[in-house]
This record gives C-alpha cells, sequence and structure tokens, in this order.
C-alpha cells in the first residue's frame, strides 16, 4: 500500500513551502512574515499518541506541563500506565476522561511497527478505533510520528483561525469546510499546517501546537 511522500528532513518541508508559496499568494506572504518552517518529527509509538491525548481541548502550556508530569512519573509507556488507577492518571493531571483514554490506549495493542506500511486512511482508521483518538489525534500523529506530507487536521482550532485571518473569512471556517479548503494543498497539506501554525504564532503570539 502507497505511504505516499514522507516528511523527514528540513528540506522536505522547504520543498513543500515553496510549491504552496508558487501556487498561494497568501501562503507567501506568510511564509515571508514566518521564516523557515520547523520539522516538527517526533518519535512515534505509545508515548507520542499519549502526548496528543494528553493535548486534546487544553492550551499549549497546560498541555506540556501535565505532559512533564507524565514523563516524570514514567507514565510513558503501556505497562506503566496500564498498571495505574484511573485515579492515579488523575492525579498526574489527567482529567477523568483522559485518564480513562490513556487506560484503554494501553490496553489497546496497537502494532506501531506495522502503522508505517499502511496508507494514510488506513493509519487513521485503525487508530480512531480506540476510545478518547479522534481523527485530529489521528492525523496530528500521522503527521508528526510518521512523516506523512499530505494530511492535514482541519478540526484544530488554531489552524482554523488562522486560516480565518490568512484568507480574511468572515468566520473561522468549520473543520468540515477547512478539511475542503485544504484539498487545493495537496500533496502538501501537511507543510501548509506547519505554515499555518507558523503565522498563528505571528499573528496570536502563542503557540499553537505543542
Amino acid at each position: 500500500m502507497s505511504q505516499g511522500r514522507l516528511i523527514e528532513t528540513p528540506d522536505c518541508v522547504a520543498e513543500g513551502a515553496a510549491w504552496l508559496a508558487a501556487r498561494e499568494p497568501r501562503f507567501a506572504y506568510a511564509l515571508d512574515l514566518t521564516g523557515p518552517l520547523p520539522l516538527r518529527r517526533r518519535e512515534g509509538g505509545f508515548a507520542a499518541l499519549l502526548g496528543a491525548i494528553t493535548s486534546q481541548q487544553v492550551s499549549v502550556a497546560s498541555a506540556r506541563a501535565i505532559w512533564a508530569r507524565l514523563e516524570a512519573a514514567g507514565m510513558i509507556s503501556p505497562e506503566a500506565v496500564a498498571a495505574m488507577t484511573e485515579e492515579d492518571l488523575r492525579g498526574l493531571g489527567l482529567s477523568r476522561q483522559k485518564a480513562r483514554y490513556a487506560l484503554a490506549l494501553a490496553a489497546a495493542g496497537i502494532d506501531y511497527d506495522a502503522l508505517p506500511g499502511l496508507s494514510d486512511e488506513e493509519i487513521i482508521g485503525q487508530l480512531v478505533a480506540v476510545p478518547g483518538i479522534g481523527r485530529w489525534t489521528a492525523e496530528i500523529y500521522a503527521m508528526f510520528s510518521l512523516g506523512r506530507a499530505d494530511v492535514f487536521a482541519p478540526a484544530d482550532l488554531a489552524l482554523q483561525e488562522a486560516a480565518r485571518i490568512l484568507f480574511g473569512l468572515e468566520a473561522r471556517p468549520s473543520e468540515k469546510a477547512l478539511r475542503r479548503m485544504a484539498e487545493a494543498w495537496s500533496p502538501w497539506r501537511a507543510v501548509a499546517a506547519r505554515l499555518l501554525w507558523a503565522y498563528y504564532h505571528v499573528e496570536k503570539n502563542r503557540e499553537g501546537i505543542r
């Protein structure tokens, strides 16, 4: 099964950014403001998905603080998390719901080594079958941990707000509307996401993604 283009080095990101800027003047404008875009590659596996769950619906600062507590407690492997109770995890800063999701992820038995060989949609389909992993979390994992170049996360509020400002929209686009907009940015939708996050940082002076 074809996995498509992978983002593995800063040169890959630069190639995608140049492609986007050549086809969309507003991306060229944004790139002038942001400068070179970050690679944003992360290790894959259980810890990466748990980190994405931790980041759901909280500020970047809060997500970093909670993740630091989980790391300090050694809660970054399925075995360690599975040995904890929901209350134990809540004591480390997770909400009751996220504690349940962490335990579900630990019990899911995902074959992380097999994921790179799957198509984008197969990866997302496998991940969203786990309680607590929605499409946003699966798309973030595919982008950052697996380096997929053509995955986007249109449910992300920072991406929606950045698109609203950059494209002069009257209101923040819905997930469906932004997904439709992003079709024009294929095959470099993951670089478009990096550019919009960087532009969000310039406009709002705060991070849009951990």
